[in-house]
Order: C-alpha cells, then sequence, then structure tokens
C-alpha cells in the first residue's frame, strides 16, 4: 500500500508521518515534491539553498520514484504531501495508485503557528484552495488534526480500518529525535516534534490572529473538508 497523505503545514502532518514510520512494515518519505516546488516557483523559504543542495529539484524523477517500488523492503509507503507544492504541470498520474487521505486543522491555528515560522503567510503559503482541488481530483478519507490530538488510538484505529491496514500500536508513541526520512528542513520547522515521543494531548480554545483576513479566507475550504471527516 502507498499512503499519499495531503495536508497544509503546521498541521501535525510531521507526527503523523512519525507515527506510520515508527511501524515495521512502513517506509516514509517527507514532502517529495518541496524542492522541486521551491526551484519551479523560485518562492525563498527558510533553508532554501541547503534543501535544494540535498533533494531531488526534477518532480517527474519524483513522480517516476513514487511510482516504483516500496523502498527498504517494506510492504507499505507512507508519504508526506503539501497540496501547495504540486505546481501547475508537476506530474500527478503517479497519485491514481495511491490510497489518498486528506489531514485538515482549523487555519486560525494553522496561521498563528505558521506565522511563528516564517513571517506574513498568504492564502497560498498555507495550502487551504490546494487542498480543495487535490480532493476534488483525488477524493479519499478527511481527518481533522483535534480530533487525532483528543483520541490518537481511536483515530488511528479508524483511519486503518477506512483503508483497509491493520492498525498497530506501534503507531501511538516513538522515541524523541529526528528520524532518518526527515528532510533536511527538519531543523527549521520540527522542533516540537523532535522532542515528543507520541502525540500532544488536546488543544485550548482556538487562538486570536493578528492576520484574521487569512484565517477568513482559509475558512471556507476546512469548513466544506471537515463536513466529511471521519469520526471514533
Amino acid at each position: 500500500m502507498k499512503i499519499a497523505m495531503w495536508s497544509g503545514p503546521r498541521n501535525l502532518s510531521t507526527a503523523m508521518m512519525y507515527s506510520f514510520g515508527n511501524r515495521d512494515d512502513f517506509a516514509a518519505w517527507d514532502e517529495p515534491f518541496y524542492a522541486p516546488y521551491l526551484v519551479t516557483s523560485g518562492i525563498e523559504h527558510p533553508m532554501n539553498a541547503e534543501i535544494l543542495a540535498a533533494h531531488e529539484t526534477s518532480a517527474e524523477a519524483v513522480a517516476k520514484r513514487i511510482s516504483g517500488a516500496v523502498p527498504d523492503g517494506c510492504d507499505h509507503w507512507y508519504m508526506k504531501h503539501m497540496p501547495l507544492h504540486m505546481l501547475e504541470g508537476f506530474p500527478l498520474d503517479w497519485a491514481e495508485d495511491c490510497v489518498n487521505v486528506h489531514l485538515i486543522r482549523h487555519p486560525a491555528r494553522v496561521v498563528a503557528s505558521y506565522s511563528a515560522k516564517r513571517e506574513q503567510p498568504t492564502l497560498d503559503d498555507i495550502g487551504y484552495w490546494q487542498h480543495a482541488e487535490i480532493f476534488a481530483r483525488f477524493p479519499g478519507p478527511v481527518i481533522d488534526s483535534a480530533d487525532v490530538r483528543n483520541d490518537p488510538e481511536g483515530m488511528l484505529k479508524r483511519l486503518c480500518a477506512e483503508i483497509g491496514l491493520d492498525f498497530d500500536p506501534a503507531m501511538l508513541s516513538w522515541e524523541a529525535g529526528p528520524r532518518s526520512f526527515d528532510g533536511i528542513w527538519a531543523a527549521h520547522w520540527y522542533g516540537a516534534v523532535h522532542q515528543s515521543t507520541g502525540f500532544a494531548g488536546a488543544e485550548g480554545p482556538l487562538p486570536e490572529n493578528e492576520n484574521a483576513a487569512l484565517v477568513e479566507a482559509a475558512l471556507p475550504y476546512y469548513e466544506d473538508m471537515a463536513a466529511r471527516k471521519l469520526s471514533a
């Protein structure tokens, strides 16, 4: 099984990758289209030069690799993807052979978290409209990060059942520290998850944002997908 887990940034996506990557039967790949996105768009992100030097920058080469065999002799492959990385002209046919899963998070939380790492984000940066387009083309189970944090075991069991995968308790905890499958950008973005040994607990009230207009612009996309989400 090849799982394409689609989500925006700051969305529990790295913890989910660690969860699946902690299984003995899974390989994991961290945002394989990130470097192609940067080199093609010309946008500047933290660690830009390091990312382009360390990772494959050809979208076609990445797509070809995804269409190949699951690496490391594993039965399954978990791939963390961001819809905003899939620029016009990038291959997407590979996703037809994947189990496409969609991870969402309330934009008030995403904007607050993203703004702490990169100033003045735009709607393009946080990926909501791009995710809506990917979902329309490759529908699949929708899970909300808040629900995973509230009940990790219940939600992971529900997701596994939905996609025909046996649940593994190894998904619920992991050793602190980086992973071999982390992208080089982990040094900038993954500080909290590197300190974690499992999913963080339930979050408090929604944060207030200085960029309330951005939250409002993203909210309809979130609410449309939230109406389809799995429950434990």
